[in-house]
């Protein structure tokens, strides 16, 4: 069977025309144009909001709150991570000074505070980037200074 387009003045559909995916005729037949069901993907066009969804195995929940899990337990901090090689003279820490070489590039966020650290690529301590840390109230921002932070420590080219 093929599709029948119905146009109406202009070559736009006429909406009493447009058939449906049954082949009747819902206006004629005067049926109810309310769609039931999910009208939304986290939007709303009707002024309700749509439930939260939980999204199982996929380690997220549409419609959640940045940073915080379905059934609304409190959250770890939010974190990016990227390789980088660190430039000339190396990342300074607190803890251990200057490392360089491959290095993995850790931006948290947690408590109001978005952190950066380092480590040695495929290492398991953490260090603390000096000068690292500042207020940031919106977990929305983390991706933005993960991207700085980045652009500012990744040398590979010196």
């Amino acid at each position: 069977m093929g599709e029948q387009a119905v146009t109406g003045a202009g070559g736009s559909p006429a909406p009493e025309k447009t058939p449906d995916a049954t082949g009747d005729d819902a206006a004629a037949a005067g049926a109810d144009p309310t769609p039931t069901g999910p009208a939304s993907a986290g939007m709303t066009a009707d002024g309700q909001q749509a439930a939260p969804a939980d999204v199982s195995g996929a380690g997220m929940s549409a419609d959640a709150a940045p940073g915080a899990p379905a059934g609304g337990a409190p959250a770890g901090p939010a974190t990016r991570t990227a390789d980088i090689t660190a430039g000339p003279g190396g990342v300074m820490t607190d803890e251990v000074g200057v490392v360089t070489g491959e290095l993995t590039l850790r931006t948290e966020h947690a408590d109001g505070k978005v952190t950066l650290r380092v480590q040695y690529k495929d290492a398991d301590e953490w260090y603390a980037v000096t000068g690292g840390s500042a207020p940031l109230a919106d977990p929305a921002g983390l991706d933005a200074v993960h991207t700085v932070a980045v652009g500012l420590l990744n040398r590979p080219e010196g």
